[in-house]
């Protein structure tokens, strides 16, 4: 049991980096949030889709006509936080994206009362607070102005984005007797048909063609690595890991996302944003500390 829980945590680990690494990725693909949101959707399908149909199992279609609004629901929030987050990757650093997107967690904790019922701890309540705190430092907001302009439209994309997976993980909580893969395959494959028809209206299909072989090599990296394989270890560890180590290893993503920024973005962080993402992150992992 000790060799297979080391495995599952090794697992739990590559999946954290890979996602870590999306921003920096973003950078170097020079196409629309959307049709970058769109491939990533589908190639992720496709792939577990083909890993799930190689290991002999079949989607349990009664399990997800059970589930089949929630599905589309959250398939669809899940398409436009990958746009938002993208466009946040665009306008402000990777750094500030990443810390902007991992508000979701604090956004749970708030709505939490109203959407499941659930009573708000005095511990969950002051980590609330906390991030808050953090997330306006962050923002520049206390240092003349930072927070306008092109880093501004950063954040907001970034915390539109928090608020949307917030969202997905509020509607997780109502879909049930479906297997993972099945409930990631069906959500990963709705928001690409959302977003196609978006991206096709008010992009077209030109920005494809200007792509580069190493372009072309970093966006098909995004759809199988970080959606396809980075869900396939993710999920692969769930079966033999708490709840809770899986959350305190989440915050291995901003952590390494922070640490791309700086070291291979070259992006400057101050000391009012270094303080603010140590409050951020502080606190969205002691709300989950039991």
């Amino acid at each position: 049991m000790g060799q297979k829980k080391t495995s599952a945590m090794v697992q739990l680990s590559l999946a954290m980096l890979i996602f870590g690494s999306i921003g920096v990725f973003r950078r170097f693909i020079p196409l629309p949030s959307s049709w970058l949101a769109c491939v990533r959707g589908g190639i992720g399908t496709l792939f577990l889709f083909g890993v799930v149909f190689a290991s002999g199992k079949r989607i349990e279609r009664k399990a997800v006509r059970k589930n089949l609004l929630l599905l589309f629901a959250s398939g669809a929030a899940i398409g436009i936080n990958w746009i938002l987050l993208f466009e946040a990757y665009r306008y402000t650093t990777v750094a500030t994206a990443t810390l902007c997107y991992y508000m979701a967690p604090v956004l749970v904790i708030l709505l939490a009362p109203l959407v499941l019922k659930e009573k708000p701890t005095v511990k969950k309540t002051v980590c609330a607070g906390i991030a808050i705190l953090g997330m306006l430092l962050v923002s520049g907001i206390f240092e003349g102005g930072e927070a306008a302009g092109s880093n501004g439209k950063g954040i907001l994309c970034g915390l539109g984005a928090a608020a949307l997976y917030a969202t997905v993980m509020l509607l997780n909580q109502f879909i049930r007797g479906i297997s993972s893969y099945d409930k990631t395959i069906l959500q990963l494959g709705t928001a690409a048909v959302v977003v196609f028809p978006y991206a096709l209206l008010t992009e077209g299909l030109s920005d494809f063609t200007v792509l580069t072989v190493p372009q072309a090599l970093l966006l098909l990296a995004v759809g199988i690595l970080h959606t396809g394989v980075a869900y396939l270890l993710y999920f692969g560890s769930m079966n033999v890991l708490s709840g809770q180590t899986i959350a305190v290893y989440s915050y291995i993503d901003p952590a390494f996302a922070l640490l791309l920024s700086v070291l291979v973005l070259q992006e400057e962080t101050g000391v009012a944003g270094l303080f603010g993402a140590a409050l951020i992150l502080g606190a969205a992992f002691l709300s989950e500390w039991e």
